[in-house]
């Protein structure tokens, strides 16, 4: 399933206006963010429809998809799976606690440089 998709926005808060009219009938609502750097939307089921500037600082690229999986091991099977089909690695397999105290990801670059996450964020995991 996929947990979160990031797309890159040349003007933040003109996109969070735009996506906060576009999604109102929809029932889509903004979840969370940071001024200046990113704004996600709740899109349902636990996913989240993201927007980030173009100049952040986050390890993003102009696309960024996250698959949410069940278990730690399947986050590490995919990123050696990956890495073996030829992707780069952007991010070993490990705990991301700035992204929540469960949050477990690795990361890696496709073939055309995009950022492909797999994530787990439950206790236990």
């Amino acid at each position: 399933m996929i947990d979160h998709i990031t797309i890159e926005v040349s003007d933040l808060e003109g996109s969070k206006a735009f996506y906060e009219r576009a999604f109102e009938p929809l029932g889509y609502r903004l979840s969370f963010g940071k001024e200046h750097v990113f704004w996600a939307f709740d899109v349902g089921d636990g996913s989240l429809f993201e927007i980030q500037h173009t100049g952040s600082k986050l390890p993003l690229t102009h696309l960024h998809v996250a698959f949410r999986v069940q278990k730690r091991a399947e986050v590490d099977a995919f990123h050696r799976a990956a890495l073996e089909a030829g992707a780069k690695d952007n991010g070993v397999p490990g705990p991301r606690p700035d992204y929540g105290a469960d949050y477990y990801a690795c990361f890696v670059l496709d073939p055309d440089g995009y950022n492909i996450e797999a994530m787990v964020n439950r206790p236990g995991a």
